[in-house]
């Protein structure tokens, strides 16, 4: 078996995503994800212990399960991938605690709306990341020399913002956001918990 066969079946998959898809749902509508109030630092900590217990949970389960049928060797090799993604996923997501920062300062979000913003935020990043992943495997397992053009993309991108460095991100002036003002009825005032 090498590094980039799947080890999950379709019912992995399927209990995969309804763990996911409940645990959203939890944290949404039964733990308050909607209500608008100022998030401590303990409640963020104790949030944070959760999830991450729970991904350390889930990380044993998958051990025990690839233990129990496809042996001990395989089993230890996953359980590290999973966690050594995990980690480097948790490192390199520290920089969006800037970004967000960044955009409620930039466009004076209230401390009690900030949760309800991030969660819609994150939700909509992860649909989005979710078609960008499914829609690019498929144009690269089509044509492979997609490839070169995602590689340059990516070092155009990379060289962008290295010349960029110095300057403070003008969000107010962002062509997303202007093309949103144009298209969309965007309010510039605060309409309570109201955001569309």
């Amino acid at each position: 078996m090498n590094g980039l066969e799947s080890i999950a079946t379709a019912p992995m998959w399927a209990g995969f995503i309804a763990f996911v898809v409940v645990m959203l749902a939890l944290d949404l509508f039964v733990f308050g994800g909607n209500k608008a109030h100022k998030v401590s630092v303990k409640e963020a900590a104790i949030w944070s212990l959760v999830w991450v217990s729970l991904a350390l949970l889930f990380n044993g389960g998958l051990w025990w399960y690839l233990n129990s049928t496809v042996g001990s060797q395989i089993a230890d090799q996953k359980a590290l991938e999973f966690f050594s993604g995990y980690l480097i996923e948790k490192t390199l997501s520290i920089d969006n605690v800037f970004v967000f920062l960044l955009i409620f300062t930039a466009f004076q979000v209230p401390q009690q709306f900030q949760r309800r913003v991030l969660i819609y935020g994150v939700l909509g990043a992860i649909i989005m990341r979710a078609i960008m992943i499914l829609a690019g495997a498929w144009v690269v397992s089509e044509f492979s020399w997609v490839l070169y053009v995602f590689g340059a993309f990516l070092l155009l991108t990379g060289m962008r913002m290295l010349a960029m460095a110095d300057q403070e991100p003008d969000v107010a002036n962002n062509p997303v956001l202007r093309f949103a003002k144009r298209h969309l009825r965007v309010a510039d005032d605060e309409h309570g918990e109201r955001f569309v």
